[in-house]
């Protein structure tokens, strides 16, 4: 009856035309936080297949299949979600404004061996009852997941906690790439990188394809671990997001790879004979081929 969306009446305005109380509607709250969830679950698989769907197309997906939803809902959960349409535009991503963005250093460069480059990315993962935000971080040639991380709020910490994670390994890469989000931009994500001497790179304008490895990451958790479970519990996401990417890093044959894992690449440490293209490397506009219809 009362739509918490409605472009121009305020839900107290809403509730005096109806005659009800505001009590009554907002008790009523949780009901709507769970239409919300199955929503979030259908934007975020068919984000998935079409990660340049912004909102309005997004809404007008959701409308085909029988959902009344407006824009202006759909904007506020892939924003919650941390979702934004992948196609050059500029200020694709949001920086903090007080934050420093550093310049972007893959262009041109041949990246074919391991700590060369590493790369972090953040997605949404749902729950029965709410939903969590992932981090990882990955050696770009190996492909392997060096740190992960999950947290219920979009903030620095639980990147920096997997930054630490990644660094008390002893090793570390040569550039570290991110976007320009304001988790990758603060002070302690950048401070921690500056410290051990590694150059920070962010990518700018027009370079929708510099995370593609862990865009594909992130299609294969989806399918193959998180939407064929229900978790109802952190420590359930944990437990099986821990078991898949161990299988991931440690068992699970790439084809980019030559059929190899992430694990024994990286730990071989050397030089890659043949390394697998990427957006650093490839034309503008040009996709790399073999993260077509392929396994990473």
């Amino acid at each position: 009856m009362v739509d918490w969306d409605h472009p121009a009446l305020s839900v107290a305005r809403q509730c005096r035309l109806l005659g009800i109380s505001r009590t009554s509607v907002y008790r009523c709250r949780k009901a709507r936080h769970v239409r919300d969830l199955e929503l979030m679950d259908l934007i975020d698989r068919q984000y998935l297949v079409c990660p340049f769907y912004g909102s309005r197309r997004m809404t007008a997906w959701l409308r085909q299949l029988g959902y009344r939803v407006n824009r202006k809902r759909i904007q506020r959960l892939m924003r919650e979600m941390g979702l934004k349409p992948i196609y050059p535009k500029p200020r694709t991503t949001r920086p903090h404004p007080m934050h420093k963005v550093y310049p972007y250093l893959l262009r041109g460069m041949t990246i074919d061996r391991v700590d060369q480059v590493w790369a972090a990315d953040i997605t949404y993962i749902p729950m029965v009852r709410g939903f969590l935000y992932l981090v990882a971080i990955m050696d770009w040639a190996s492909q392997k997941v060096l740190a992960w991380q999950l947290s219920n709020t979009m903030d620095a910490s639980f990147c920096v906690a997997a930054l630490q994670r990644a660094l008390e390994t002893g090793r570390r890469p040569e550039v570290f790439n991110t976007d320009q989000g304001a988790q990758f931009t603060s002070e302690a994500f950048t401070g921690l990188l500056s410290d051990h001497g590694i150059r920070i790179s962010m990518d700018g304008r027009g370079r929708c394809q510099d995370n593609i490895f862990v865009e594909r990451l992130w299609r294969s958790l989806k399918y193959e671990e998180v939407y064929l479970r229900a978790y109802d519990h952190v420590s359930d996401a944990e437990t099986g997001i821990g078991a898949w990417m161990a299988f991931y890093n440690d068992k699970r044959p790439h084809q980019a790879l030559n059929d190899d894992t992430p694990a024994a690449i990286y730990a071989g440490g050397s030089g890659l004979d043949n390394p697998p293209p990427t957006s650093a490397t490839l034309a503008p506009g040009e996709t790399p081929a073999h993260t077509e219809g392929a396994h990473i």
